[in-house]
């Protein structure tokens, strides 16, 4: 049986490194949009990423926070908001190691929801 996204990346701690470091030295760090997180409860929102992230890629659903649409409701995001942090969720789990093939089957995830997230 073929290992899963989540069980290749090494699991939940894992996973919380990549967002860790996808938060703290990538997105906040990016004043295209660093200004979406400047009223957020970052630990809550760390831990949020780190389990929907989670079950993206294959792992336990603890996911139960808000759907995408609703979550992102008044935002008013754009695709180059999108991308950026497409690419620094790419960045975070290249500096991580992972490979392109698994990190481009994460970003389709990540791509699917886009439909949801832009223009709310």
């Amino acid at each position: 049986m073929e290992e899963n996204l989540y069980e290749k990346l090494g699991g939940e701690e894992s996973i919380q490194k990549v967002v860790d470091y996808f938060y703290n030295d990538l997105v906040l760090k990016d004043d295209r949009v660093n200004q979406f997180f400047e009223q957020t409860d970052m630990e809550k929102q760390r831990r949020h990423q780190a389990k929907f992230i989670s079950f993206a890629l294959g792992g336990p659903n603890q996911y139960t926070g808000q759907s995408m649409a609703k979550a992102h409701e008044g935002m008013n995001l754009q695709p180059e908001h999108f991308n950026a942090i497409a690419n620094h969720l790419h960045d975070a789990l290249a500096h991580y190691g992972v490979s392109e093939a698994d990190i481009d089957q994460a970003l389709t995830k990540v791509a699917s929801l886009r439909d949801d997230i832009l223009y709310k």
